[in-house]
């Protein structure tokens, strides 16, 4: 069973995502901050992170750009409400392997994550 840790500060977001991913038979750690994914991130044992650009405190991209620069190799999906085609272009140059406008289909969140290995 494959792991994802799910990083939003929207708790109603972080309840969804966890009721959809956990009916299709994944484990799901959520976090409400990109600091608190941080402290858990050697516990939580995620083989892939969706995580929110707009958090408050650390920005989805920053921590992402933190988990790079520590050695931190993990798949990432990005996901955001105020999208553009610079912030698009951000999440890409920081490494996300998919990027989600939300609210986004079930089935592309599902998909994006099939395709990592």
């Amino acid at each position: 069973m494959r792991t994802i840790a799910v990083v939003d500060d929207n708790p109603s977001m972080l309840q969804g995502l966890n009721r959809l991913l956990s009916a299709h038979g994944f484990r799901v750690r959520t976090f409400a901050s990109g600091e608190a994914f941080l402290e858990a991130y050697v516990e939580c044992e995620a083989e892939c992170l969706l995580l929110d650009i707009h958090l408050g405190g650390i920005s989805g991209i920053d921590l992402q750009r933190q988990l790079i620069s520590s050695g931190r190799e993990l798949p990432v999906i990005m996901m955001t409400a105020i999208d553009n085609e610079v912030t698009r272009q951000e999440a890409f140059d920081a490494g996300c392997v998919a990027y989600l406008k939300k609210p986004f289909l079930s089935k592309l969140l599902i998909d994006a994550i099939g395709r990592i290995p």
